[in-house]
């Protein structure tokens, strides 16, 4: 059976939004139009009305005068008053948009090729968003078998409602932009310089947004993914979140077995890697190499740790010692190292991750 196309919502007006700033926005937005459209139809119908009632052909004589004081007055005085009666409401929306002091919650968002950090700023919790394995499997098979196709991602950013939360954007790499219609506004996270914004979200959702910067190969991979709970069942989050932490920071203290490593590893190497080394570590030449063979991955350990701990300049490979903890790094080389015909039969331990740093 052919699975039918689905059509996307036919919509030729901007989203109300789901916060007060957003309706303001909206709002102002719609009251600008109504003006536009007023003065439209009063330009144009005196336009066509004068074309049509003083045509030569009804032996209408043209005019002729120079100048006449009380026109130009009004014809100035009138824009001028409207002017100022939309630019008004427009200015104090604007001013309250830029006030993000007093948060109750500050987050910081900073931009990677191609994912999201959420650093919740004094509560000791980071993490990574990534886009859904369910997105990107769809990419080369049927998109339309997947809910929220490519907007869905592994982890959300979760806030508290009726809570003012300040987001403190950055990048790390390159321009990115962070947005959600449903916010009312959009910022750009620029390497080496923060932005900041503010939402108060009134009622628990899951709210949805992409990158609107064209920031590399994976720029329409990079979704946005806010889900806003009530205070009680952030509480909860947040401690599971804690919780989370403490254990991978325990978890990088023992020995784990070659199962373990591999199996972890290709999660990881399925989140962080295969957008540019593909699922069967082919690579995309010359930018992005082969995994399969390579000398960089089947030779000593410490040039491969190296160099996904540090990066390597002036390249796509990113340096992944700040994204994933020492477990992460540890799993993610030893799948590499075991995985697409590559068979060295050494595998890397977090504790060996944590010295090299």
């Amino acid at each position: 059976m052919v699975a039918q196309p689905v059509l996307a919502e036919y919509e030729m007006n901007l989203m109300r939004g789901a916060t007060d700033l957003s309706h303001r926005a909206f709002d102002l937005h719609m009251i600008s139009l109504w003006v536009c459209v007023a003065i439209g139809v009063v330009v144009f119908g005196a336009m066509f009305y004068s074309l049509f009632a003083f045509r030569k052909s009804r032996g209408a004589v043209a005019a002729n005068f120079h100048d006449n004081t009380t026109v130009e007055v009004v014809w100035t005085i009138i824009p001028f008053i409207i002017l100022i009666a939309m630019a008004t409401p427009a200015t104090i929306a604007l001013i309250e948009l830029e006030d993000a002091s007093d948060p109750g919650l500050t987050i910081k968002v900073t931009g990677y090729q191609w994912r999201w950090q959420y650093d919740y700023l004094d509560q000791g919790v980071s993490f990574f968003s990534n886009l859904a394995t369910s997105s990107r499997d769809a990419i080369k098979g049927d998109p339309s078998s997947v809910e929220n196709y490519l907007l869905e991602v592994d982890e959300p950013l979760v806030i508290p409602i009726n809570t003012k939360v300040r987001f403190v954007i950055t990048s790390a790499d390159v321009i990115h932009s962070w947005w959600v219609p449903a916010f009312g506004w959009k910022q750009d996270a620029i390497p080496g310089f923060i932005n900041d914004a503010w939402t108060n979200v009134p009622q628990p959702g899951i709210y949805r947004g992409q990158c609107t910067e064209l920031c590399g190969k994976d720029h329409g991979f990079m979704p946005v993914v806010v889900e806003a709970k009530t205070p009680e069942d952030y509480e909860g989050w947040l401690a599971g979140k804690k919780a989370e932490a403490q254990a991978a920071i325990s978890g990088a203290d023992r020995e784990w077995t070659s199962d373990e490593l591999m199996e972890r590893g290709k999660a990881v190497y399925g989140t962080y890697c295969v957008a540019c080394h593909q699922p069967n570590g082919q690579g995309i030449p010359p930018a992005f190499p082969s995994l399969v063979g390579s000398p960089l991955v089947t030779g000593p350990v410490e040039g491969h740790m190296d160099i996904v701990l540090h990066g390597k300049p002036g390249t796509g490979m990113q340096a992944f010692g700040a994204q994933l903890n020492d477990v992460d790094l540890a799993a993610v080389i030893s799948y590499e190292r075991n995985s697409f015909g590559n068979t060295t039969g050494d595998y890397v331990q977090p504790a060996q991750i944590k010295a090299a740093r």
